[in-house]
Order: structure tokens, then C-alpha cells, then sequence
């Protein structure tokens, strides 16, 4: 079968709409066979016209856009110039905060991969994204430009989600397996909350720390630090939005932060805020 070809599925996960002040929002939760590979997949347009400035915090989602409007400008951890522009391109794992203008016109499918999810789909090492946007065309690969196209000349959204599953799932089923002790790794220092040590992780793997940090900078993106560092933070995020009223020395402890001090500063570098700025303008 094409995969870029909408197949008749059986089981087509839900569609949760979101629309206001001139944005809708279209969101499939990703299908079992993505679970740990890709962590959403929405399709996005503003009819605004309106020119918005929102600022993105770091994270260990690795997106892949497709764009069927107005491009977006885009910096890593400063405002933008009118010449950073970017419509359909993907980007790397980057410790700090991505500040994007849109113009009130965009419209794109958004696919987010973990780094293990898009180590596999990209098949490249992720340390040719890191730190910075890399547009599709510079990307070099002809089945994904395949996928772009057919992708614009689809105007039903369902349609689009269809044929980019179905593409999603052929490429990372048919991918070539990547290291399989750097995925192990990764895998650990998530679920621990980024607290075990590089030390435990080294010698789970078998490796020196020095051989660690190199790999997961080549397969990953960034160095298992890095990785822990993010952890960290996006357990802070989702303890103070949470919707319980916690103080923010409780969610340093919680998360594994020395003090309350150390939070901040943790804030300050991924988020480009207090923490309190931050909580301010997520809500």
C-alpha cells in the first residue's frame, strides 16, 4: 500500500475540536502502535489576521511541521527577525525558550515525536537538529516531500490526519533500529524525573559517562544532563499547573530541585521567566 494513501482503518482514534477568538484546533490522541514515539498530533489555522507573540518553554517534544499557510517567525531564546521566517520544517531539542511571532494566518499539521520517536522516523542522529529550525526542503527527503504535497491538496482535515497516520506508522514500523542503549537510558532518566544519576545510567548501559554524554549528544540531541534537566522543569510546569494550590517551595522539593532558589533559576534559563510570570501567562 502508498503510505501516503488514507487506508481504511478500523479504529480511528477520537477527534477533539477546539475552536476560539478566530483559531481552531483539530487533536488526535496517537494511535497504540505510536505510544512512546509520538506524543500528538493536531492540525491548527488562524483566521485572526492578527499578529500574536507567545513564547514556547523547552521540552523534550520534537516537532514536525507541515504548513498549508502563512509562515511563522521564529528565534531560539530571543525575538525573532522579520527574516527567520518558517512554514513547513522540524527542529531539535533546545535547552531554553522559543519565541515565535505568527502573523493571525497560519495553518499546519504538527506532528510531535519524542526524541526516540524521531530518531526513528527521521533516520538521522538528532544532533543534525539541535539547537535550531531546519526547513523541510533542507531536510533532503523525498517522501516527506511527497507527504507535504499531498497533505495541501486535501482540504477535509480528517482526510490529512488519515493519510499522516498512515504515513507515520509505515515509516516508524519500517524504520532501522536505533542504538538500543541510548533508547534504555532515555527511557530511564524520564521515568525516574530526572534524578538518577549519570553515574547509575552509565553503568546500567555498560559505558563510560564520558562515551554516554557522547552518544546521547549524537542520538538524542543533547547530553543525558540535558535530558534530566528538562525533566525536571516539565515536572515543575505540570505540578504548578496542575490545578492544586501548592507553594513553589513544595514543587522545587517535589521535583527534585535543590530549593526554591534553584527553580528559579531553572525557570529563568528554559522558560525566559519567573516562575510566577510563567504560571501567570500559561493560565
Amino acid at each position: 500500500m502508498d503510505q501516503l494513501t488514507a487506508a481504511s482503518h478500523p479504529a480511528r482514534p477520537p477527534t477533539t475540536v477546539i475552536e476560539r477568538d478566530g483559531f481552531v484546533m483539530h487533536e488526535r490522541t496517537s494511535p497504540p502502535g505510536m505510544a512512546g514515539l509520538v506524543s500528538r498530533i493536531v492540525i491548527y489555522r488562524e483566521r485572526s489576521g492578527l499578529r500574536t507573540s507567545m513564547t514556547e518553554t523547552a521540552s523534550l517534544d520534537i516537532p514536525l511541521i507541515v504548513s498549508f499557510g502563512a509562515p511563522y517567525e521564529i528565534a531560539l531564546g530571543r525575538a525573532p527577525s522579520s527574516d527567520e521566517r518558517f512554514g513547513s520544517f522540524s527542529a531539535g531539542l533546545y535547552g531554553g525558550p522559543v519565541h515565535i511571532r505568527s502573523p493571525g494566518t497560519t495553518h499546519c499539521l504538527q506532528v510531535n515525536f519524542t526524541p526516540p520517536g524521531a530518531r526513528r522516523f527521521f533516520r538521522f542522529p538528532l544532533s543534525e537538529l539541535a539547537d535550531r529550525m531546519v526547513p523541510l526542503d533542507d531536510l533532503a527527503d523525498r517522501d516527506l516531500l511527497r507527504l507535504s504535497d499531498r497533505l495541501g491538496e486535501e482540504a477535509d482535515w480528517e482526510t490529512r490526519f488519515d493519510i499522516a497516520e498512515d504515513f507515520l506508522e509505515t515509516r516508524l514500523r519500517t524504520a532501522p533500529l536505533a542504538c538500543a542503549a541510548t533508547g534504555r537510558a532515555y527511557a530511564r532518566i524520564v521515568a525516574s524525573g530526572g534524578r538518577v544519576t549519570m553515574a547509575r545510567i552509565a553503568e546500567e548501559a555498560g559505558w563510560s559517562r564520558k562515551h554516554l554524554a557522547g552518544r546521547f549528544r549524537e542520538e538524542i540531541g543533547c547530553a543525558p544532563k540535558a535530558v534530566a534537566r528538562i525533566v525536571r522543569f516539565n515536572r515543575a510546569q505540570a505540578l504548578a499547573s496542575g490545578g492544586r494550590e501548592r507553594g513553589w517551595a513544595d514543587i522545587a522539593a517535589a521535583a527534585g530541585y535543590a530549593d526554591q532558589a534553584h527553580l528559579v533559576r531553572e525557570f529563568s534559563e528554559l522558560a525566559g521567566a519567573t516562575p510566577a510570570a510563567w504560571l501567570s501567562a500559561f493560565r
